[in-house]
């Protein structure tokens, strides 16, 4: 029986070195899946990148991908935050045919959707909207009849509610990052789920 698919949403940490970006994104496309979403950026860390990945996968490939990807050259950890409590945001830029007698109604739904106009023009205007996918599409949705010319939006990025410790992330790794919390599980202990079955795969492990 085939897997049904969702989206499922993955935060990486990658170390800033080339290649890293190149070699996720040959992981999806060898399996035939799509990113639907990619949001990169600096993190708290020196020389640290985040990476928020969104795919439609089954339940058992998204398991793997994030096993798969945790034994890619430069990652330090993997996480499925697909069903944890998270905060997701996105931002979208829409430039909308803004005719004299249409500009009071957009300017209303403007205010409802509790976006902003960020440039206006004789025959157009561009509205920035910041948050949930959800949120987004509808808005969307809404300005389609008055005619959307131009869109952009940048991927979604993620982030756990309340305090984490990272499901894969080792005592050295938390050292670098400041942590200094001690710990009476043994090395390699905190490993959890998918994480847990290629430590021993990869390079350097005992």
């Amino acid at each position: 029986m085939t897997e049904r698919e969702k989206p499922h949403t993955f935060v990486v940490y990658v170390e800033n070195k080339p290649g890293v970006l190149n070699r996720i994104a040959s992981l999806f496309r060898r399996r035939g899946y799509n990113i639907e979403s990619l949001a990169v950026g600096h993190t708290e860390r020196p020389n640290i990148s985040r990476m928020t990945i969104v795919s439609s996968i089954g339940e058992g490939a998204a398991h793997r991908v994030e096993a798969n990807i945790y034994k890619l050259v430069n990652v330090l950890s993997v996480e499925d935050v697909t069903h944890a409590s998270t905060i997701s945001r996105s931002l979208a830029l829409i430039k909308v045919e803004a005719a004299e007698e249409s500009r009071h109604r957009l300017m209303e739904i403007v205010r409802v959707f509790r976006a902003r106009v960020v440039d206006l023009a004789p025959r157009s205007l561009v509205i920035e909207i910041t948050g949930a996918e959800d949120k987004i599409h509808a808005l969307v949705d809404v300005l389609r009849p008055f005619g959307i010319l131009e869109m952009v939006r940048t991927g979604q990025v993620v982030m756990r509610r309340g305090v984490q410790e990272r499901a894969n992330e080792s005592a050295s790794q938390k050292a670098a990052r400041g942590d200094t919390r001690q710990s009476e599980q043994k090395p390699g202990s905190e490993l959890t789920g998918a994480n847990a079955l290629v430590e021993a795969e990869r390079p350097g492990s005992v």
